[in-house]
């Protein structure tokens, strides 16, 4: 059991000066790269160690187990977990509830405290946690690293942030009266959380829930558990109380549904597909017996995210927002652009240079630090090419398209992008979370904001144009939660660029800014006459 079980054993630990995010690591330094692969060694001699829940604060095992493979090599196991199921739900419900008697009530100074530890460890273990999200998800050095990044981040971040709220005030002092605006906690929340940004998400939402008072069950993807896994370990090491995060890898259909249907939970805080997002959604709207409030869903889901290059953009420049976006961790972010408008007046010169550039890109062993690594597992490697066969009949392909097989049978696809595809289009309509790329032509500026609307989603898009105009005009009428003017529209940075989506890519619940916390927490308002 971890001795840190009172609000006293986190000692205080205020935030440094203005928020600053973390910087990237230049890989291209010799002393970094060296860094890098010392890590990779360091952590590969730790590969398939048993992990426990922990619930509590105790440590417990199950019969039913989750073993986490290094999508690169299938063969090698990154972590061996337990699998949590309903009667571990409870549990771990029970954990949380009484841990929230305290932890409530702790002060935020103290909250934030923690946060401010954990981000200092983090960030003394960069290259380390690089290297566990390069075996276990397939990330190459740059995209493990903006990953760390990220979640410092977001610690320091919601520690700012939670001080903030921790001073609130009305807006006005009512004659005669003291006022005041306190953001209270809700309760015991479900934490669920994705596999591919799986220490930033994880993180961001998980502590974004405890330093607002709440406590949470922590069910991380089962692609991904052991990096929540060590970052528990984090959270613990800074002097987090028992039962404040009960680690608990399950699956989703048993596990999951348990925690999200229980009538003790309070709020269900989930990033992934939109289909288990819905399904989250409806599970939680219906009242359970003895339950006594409505239940708070913040959900992050798909994208399906468009760059529209105009005319008079800059293509060299467009070209490479393009590929960066569209192929940047195989395609594997909600974020990803994987539908390129073009203006017809452009398009044949954008469809030879983006040929050209794609054909520079390398694929292969994160490890080696390559520019596509594999995809997460063996179901998205078929789905993957099998949207691909369905794009080899909805539109012109100009590159790649094939599995690229390796010794150790990783799960590789070449970068892959369609010319002439049709709005309409199953692969311009439907996420498929790989690296498929659609371009599609516009024969206007107008005729492009319409293709880049017309689909379910609104997560992030970006427009490339040297046009004032064009731009105020798109700021208005692109129907995203993320919009990017000449620049790439993946890579949201916290604090700068709040991250949530409109329609089916979820709740908007703008991650990384300054209405974030207001999600876990609910504003109770104290009047007292004088």
């Amino acid at each position: 059991m971890n001795a840190a079980s009172t609000p006293a054993s986190v000692s205080p630990r205020a935030p440094r000066g203005a928020f600053v995010n973390e910087p990237f690591v230049d890989f291209r330094e010799p002393e970094n790269a060296r860094a890098m692969r010392a890590a990779l060694a360091r952590v590969a001699t730790h590969l398939g160690r048993e992990y426990d829940l922990i619930i509590g604060g105790r440590r417990h095992k199950t019969s039913d187990k989750i073993h986490s493979l290094n999508p690169a090599r299938p063969a090698q196991i990154v972590g061996v977990h337990q699998k949590a199921a309903a009667a571990e739900a409870q549990m771990a419900m029970d954990a949380a509830l009484g841990a929230y008697a305290m932890w409530s009530r702790t002060p935020a100074e103290q909250r934030a405290s923690l946060l401010v530890r954990a981000a200092e460890i983090v960030r003394e273990r960069k290259f380390e946690f690089s290297a566990w999200l390069t075996y276990e998800v397939g990330k190459n050095w740059a995209e493990a690293d903006a990953d760390v990044g990220e979640a410092i981040d977001f610690l320091d971040f919601y520690a700012r942030e939670a001080l903030r709220l921790a001073v609130a005030t009305p807006p006005i002092q009512y004659p005669g009266e003291r006022d005041e605006l306190l953001y209270i906690p809700l309760g015991v929340g479900a934490v669920i959380s994705p596999w591919n940004f799986p220490l930033a998400i994880m993180a961001g939402m998980t502590s974004a829930a405890i330093v607002s008072g709440n406590t949470v069950i922590l069910k991380p993807s089962s692609d991904a558990p052991t990096i929540a896994a060590k970052f528990v370990e984090v959270l613990e090491e800074a002097g987090m109380p028992d039962g404040v995060v009960n680690f608990c890898p399950g699956a989703g259909g048993t596990f999951g549904n348990a925690v999200v249907e229980h009538p003790r939970t309070r709020f269900i805080a989930f990033t992934g597909s939109k289909a288990v997002g819905l399904q989250i959604n409806e599970r939680a709207a219906h009242v359970q017996a003895g339950q006594i409030w409505i239940k708070r869903t913040i959900l992050e889901m798909g994208g399906k995210d468009a760059i529209l290059v105009c005319s008079d953009a800059e293509v060299d420049a467009a070209i490479a927002g393009v590929v960066a976006s569209a192929f940047g961790f195989s395609g594997q972010k909600c974020s990803a652009c994987s539908r390129a408008i073009v203006e017809a007046p452009i398009y044949e010169l954008f469809l030879e240079r983006l040929r050209e550039k794609v054909a520079t890109l390398t694929v292969g062993d994160p490890l080696q630090n390559k520019d596509l690594g594999p995809v997460i597992s063996a179901a998205s490697h078929r789905s993957i090419l099998g949207y691909i066969e369905t794009g080899k009949r909805e539109g012109k392909l100009i590159a790649g398209g094939q599995p690229v097989a390796t010794p150790e049978g990783g799960y590789y696809i070449e970068p892959t992008v369609f010319a002439d595809v049709h709005p309409d289009a199953v692969i311009a309509q439907q996420e498929i979370f790989g690296p498929v790329l659609a371009v599609i032509k516009a024969g206007s500026f107008e005729e492009g904001l319409a293709i880049a609307n017309h689909t379910e989603y609104g997560l992030t898009g970006a427009v490339y144009s040297s046009s004032r105009e064009r731009l105020d005009r798109a700021r208005h009428a692109f129907h995203v939660g993320n919009l990017y003017f000449n620049r790439k529209c993946t890579g949201a940075m916290v604090g700068a660029h709040p991250f949530g989506g409109f329609n089916m890519s979820g709740t908007d619940s703008k991650a990384g800014g300054p209405d974030y916390l207001y999600l876990f927490t609910q504003a109770k308002s104290i009047a007292e006459k004088l």
